[in-house]
């Protein structure tokens, strides 16, 4: 774990040259985005929160913005999903009152508000709680790895930390250019910076917000549940915590097993039978339950994990 940090950044004249111009970047990164949207209506159950009285797609106000998002999503209470874009945001106005999630998730590669949002409501719909969905940021590094088969191999990227230096490599020579994308990242107290630019302690964007959220003053959550990449990116979060904080915790993968590491924690790790995708990122880790689907959770595309179900399992 490394954290970066240049209270004297270089002089801007000594990286400008380095940097794309933010109006040509992020059509770009919006545009991978939206195909991960697309994506994102395969691998999870987007026709039920449409049907649910969830917010319509088009109000969730992330759906191309490379930016990331905490959606607050409760299929009980409306107005059903409330978004926040920074960490600080959500703490206020959660921290302590009724209503404040004990569950998160975290949903795939590049995914979506939209995807984010379906999985959660889902999980939220089994177990009659409120959950908290953290939509990762999707900045230049995200576009330059996914383009390198991040949808097929993200095992092998963490492995080599290939994430990790592709952003920091940014950071490096073109510190406005890695910003982009990162202002949830970038909100979480303490964030680690290099040269301005958030870079990541612990893996990921989403990893960063999750360990710092577990620190809260009312409580770390009780339940993580990841999904594919969602799952590493739990893993990364939970593993330098201290015991009293993910003490008797339940963490649930679906789609993609991980080392049960963080002290204290209980696993509940599912795979498909028909996972490839899964079962080419399993790198050692056996998952406890073996279900006879394939990586997706929208019942619309069978055979697929039935999301809610697993996780009322573990409670």
């Amino acid at each position: 774990m490394m954290t970066y940090r240049s209270n004297h950044p270089p002089d801007e004249s000594d990286l400008s040259l380095f940097e794309i111009p933010a109006w040509l970047v992020r059509p770009a990164v919006a545009a991978c985005r939206r195909f991960n949207t697309v994506v994102d209506k395969i691998f999870y159950d987007v026709p039920a929160l449409r049907a649910g009285d969830g917010l319509p797609a088009s109000s969730l106000g992330a759906l191309d913005d490379p930016e990331g998002a905490l959606l607050l999503i409760d299929a009980a209470v409306e107005p059903h999903v409330t978004a926040f874009h920074d960490v600080p945001a959500y703490l206020g106005a959660t921290q302590g009152k009724t209503g404040e999630a004990e569950i998160v998730t975290i949903t795939g590669v590049g995914s979506s508000a939209l995807g984010s949002a379906a999985f959660a409501w889902d999980i939220s719909k089994a177990l009659g709680k409120p959950v908290l969905a953290i939509v990762p940021g999707y900045g230049v590094a995200d576009m330059v790895l996914q383009g390198l088969g991040g949808w097929f191999g993200f095992g092998l990227h963490d492995a080599l930390g290939l994430k990790g230096f592709t952003q920091t490599a940014l950071a490096s020579i073109a510190p406005r250019t890695a910003a982009i994308g990162r202002r949830l990242s970038g909100s979480v107290p303490d964030a680690a910076t290099l040269n301005g630019a958030p870079v990541f302690r612990y893996g990921s964007g989403s990893s960063d917000v999750l360990h710092a959220l577990m620190g809260k003053a009312s409580g770390p959550f009780k339940m993580a549940i990841g999904h594919s990449k969602g799952a590493l990116q739990i893993g990364n979060a939970l593993r330098s915590l201290d015991t009293s904080l993910t003490e008797g915790m339940h963490v649930v993968t679906l789609g993609c097993p991980i080392a049960e590491d963080a002290p204290g924690a209980k696993y509940f790790q599912y795979l498909g039978l028909f996972d490839a995708l899964g079962q080419m990122n399993m790198w050692g880790h056996w998952p406890e339950h073996w279900v006879p689907t394939w990586h997706s959770t929208n019942p619309h595309f069978p055979p697929a994990m039935a999301a809610g179900a697993l996780a009322r399992n573990a409670v």
